[in-house]
């Protein structure tokens, strides 16, 4: 545990879900951990007790899915298990998506087919997986080499390896339901007779959603809010002069005016309380790579792949990298279409930036 992790509190202290298991974290909310294949490698998915009104009209008891993971043999294999364990004979009766990121969104298809119940999403997220599931906008391939490569990414074998993730995103998000009902910013669910509020959120993803039981004093926060790592902020080749990182640093700010009592129910790490507190860490980490860039821009002029040693000080493989990338573009956007920053595009074609 660092230092920061240290001023928060966790009520569960080191315990972790067993393997097609959970626990119960409050009334009728229980906590799912299954695997990734990536250096992070784990999310957490939630179990909601509900009841819905069925075909009859008459109230059938379930559960609502908060996350699916990605797509892959070991995924369903823990679901199944989940299904036998876990559900105490009753059925799934709907599938919350926070946003459209594989290991949240990769197995809606087969869970809402399975359970013949809906996905609920945002709809800009929707949209956004719909697309990336055909094209891999964003995530690899010719046009996100280009991208890269136009801001510093110029290592022949790295280059080459993103040109042949073409079909990163369909890989682990193969279908996306072809219908869902759309979630919206302070939409009141009824969950299991508690109101849940959705909160969207911008930044890390187009229209993220998290989940806000005041009666419960909980919050599912998806990826916008986690104890241990700072959420993964980026521009992508889509939207090549995105500025994402004002974005996530106001919708994490109107997260302080929670109950600082509230249990965060993060996507990664441990549930923990002190909202608040991790909220204050994040608006400083993001300041001081800011003016870490900016320092570093006014020594000489830097593309994002300059950056990348100021920013990250620990070894990088491909996949870290184009989050990495992805992420010192948005600190140089945000201090450039601020004023702050100037970009100067080179002979080479790369984008650099010196002070203004």
């Amino acid at each position: 545990m660092n230092a920061l992790e240290q001023r928060l509190h966790y009520p569960l202290g080191d315990q972790l879900p067993e393997p097609g298991h959970s626990l119960e974290v409050a009334p009728g909310v229980r906590w799912l951990r299954m695997g990734l294949p990536f250096a992070l490698d784990h999310i957490n998915l939630w179990l909601l007790r509900d009841r819905a009104e069925g075909p009859d009209g008459r109230a059938v008891e379930g559960w609502t899915v908060v996350d699916c993971g990605i797509t892959n043999d070991d995924t369903r294999a823990a679901w199944e298990r989940v299904f036998e364990h876990e559900l105490q004979g009753l059925p799934v009766l709907r599938v919350i998506v926070t946003h459209m990121h594989p290991d949240h969104i990769g197995l809606a298809h087969w869970l809402t087919e399975r359970w013949n119940c809906r996905l609920w999403i945002s709809a800009t997220d929707y949209n956004g997986a719909r697309i990336a599931s055909q094209s891999t906008t964003g995530y690899g391939g010719e046009a996100a080499a280009r991208f890269f490569a136009s801001h510093g990414l110029t290592d022949p074998d790295s280059v080459e390896k993103v040109r042949a993730r073409s079909n990163y995103y369909a890989n682990m998000v193969p279908q996306v339901p072809t219908q869902y009902r759309r979630l919206i910013d302070g939409l009141e669910l009824s969950i299991g007779g508690f109101a849940w509020r959705c909160i969207a959120g911008y930044g890390h993803a187009p229209e993220h959603i998290s989940l806000y039981s005041e009666s419960l004093g909980v919050m599912i926060s998806g990826d916008m809010l986690l104890p241990r790592i700072s959420t993964n902020v980026s521009v992508f080749d889509v939207e090549p002069e995105g500025n994402p990182l004002p974005l996530y640093l106001a919708s994490i700010g109107k997260l302080r005016e929670l109950s600082d009592e509230v249990l965060v129910l993060p996507s990664h790490g441990r549930p923990f309380r002190g909202v608040h507190e991790r909220v204050d860490q994040l608006l400083a980490h993001h300041e001081e790579r800011l003016a870490e860039v900016r320092a570093a821009c006014g020594e000489a002029p830097c593309s994002a792949a300059d950056l990348l040693p100021v920013m990250f000080k620990r070894k990088l493989d491909l996949h870290q990298t184009t989050f990495a990338i992805g992420e010192a573009i948005a600190h140089l956007h945000m201090l450039w279409l601020d004023g702050k920053l100037r970009r100067v595009t080179g002979a080479d074609g790369v984008h650099r930036f010196v002070l203004a």
